[in-house]
């Protein structure tokens, strides 16, 4: 094995390593602050089990992707602006928890403070883009051989509409035991793969964010002895929209997070059928894990499911590629 290889390779070890050491120091210290998952009164009555499990993992996850960039930021310079994405959405989610678990309101930060935080992360992603990456309007397009999309003045209003969909979309995905890590890990690996090939200098943060979700998932599956909350959540999200325009690839994110998709738009279909029908739900509850929880599946059977789905979706996306 050549030298190349260790340095893909080892952005995964270390992450995986520094999650792996850190779980079992922050989970003790999390049941003794009383930092407890609030489980909402309104959702699926085997979740009331989970209430106090210790909540905000994601500050590990985050400190094990940091740590091992730390050791590439030198020669990968591309890696600025993906862990600054990551960092900056995921300061926003240990705020909204730090609100819910440690001041007690339920409802963390409210809605105008986390979007005013969103835009502004990625309006400072959307000024790096624009000023460091040449032809940073172009979009690789799957299954096209190679070929580009240049939508010139709409890179804008499409970048905050895809940072936006895929942030909130991962956090809405952060609702059973195991089911982010299962599936962002997945969409973490298609990433390395894809940087590897292109050269493109983004992937040790992309093998650090896989390796720190493989170490994470030790203590998250089904049952859970912690969560990551909107630390975790945001930050992931964060990181595959980020990658993505590293790659020039967001048109990709249809695919590879399409658990993501289709979870942020059940939601909205549910909150729009309710209104426009006065109170009737078009699925049992959303977002849309839960309406299969409901159905009587299994959290397993559901992260299983939604994991072999993305798992296709990447394959197919590789070969969507050239």
């Amino acid at each position: 094995m050549n030298f190349d290889s260790f340095q893909i390779i080892l952005p995964v070890i270390i992450s995986f390593g520094v999650c792996v050491v850190l779980c079992p120091l922050l989970i003790p210290f999390l049941r003794r602050m009383k930092f407890g998952q609030y489980v909402r009164s309104d959702g699926p009555e085997s979740h009331l089990k989970k209430s106090g499990t210790p909540t905000m993992g994601g500050i590990v996850i985050v400190l094990s992707i940091s740590i091992t960039c730390l050791f590439y930021l030198k020669d990968n310079k591309e890696i600025i602006p993906v862990l600054f994405t990551t960092l900056g959405f995921g300061i926003i989610g240990f705020l909204d928890d730090y609100i819910k678990v440690v001041m007690k309101r339920s409802m963390g930060l409210r809605a105008w403070q986390k979007l005013l935080g969103q835009i502004l992360v990625t309006a400072i992603l959307g000024f790096y883009l624009v000023n460091s990456m040449e032809d940073v309007t172009l979009m690789l397009i799957p299954f096209s051989g190679g070929k580009y999309i240049d939508i010139t003045y709409l890179f804008i209003p499409t970048l905050f509409l895809v940072v936006l969909g895929t942030v909130n979309g991962s956090n809405f995905t952060d609702g059973l035991d195991g089911l982010e890590s299962s599936v962002t890990v997945l969409i973490a690996t298609f990433f390395t793969v894809v940087a590897i090939g292109m050269k493109s200098g983004i992937s040790p943060i992309c093998g650090a964010v896989a390796g720190s979700l493989l170490g994470f998932l030790l203590y998250n599956v089904y049952p859970a002895k912690v969560f990551m909350g909107d630390t975790g959540s945001l930050a992931l999200g964060g990181f595959v929209a980020s990658a993505a325009y590293m790659l020039r690839m967001p048109l990709f994110i249809v695919l590879v997070a399409f658990i993501y998709l289709v979870e942020v738009i059940s939601v909205i279909l549910q909150v729009g059928y309710f209104k426009l029908t006065g109170g009737k739900r078009l699925f049992k509850m959303a977002p849309i894990h839960h309406h299969f929880e409901l159905m009587g599946w299994s959290e397993t059977r559901i992260v299983a499911v939604f994991s072999i789905i993305t798992t296709i979706l990447c394959l197919i996306a590789l070969m969507g590629i050239s």
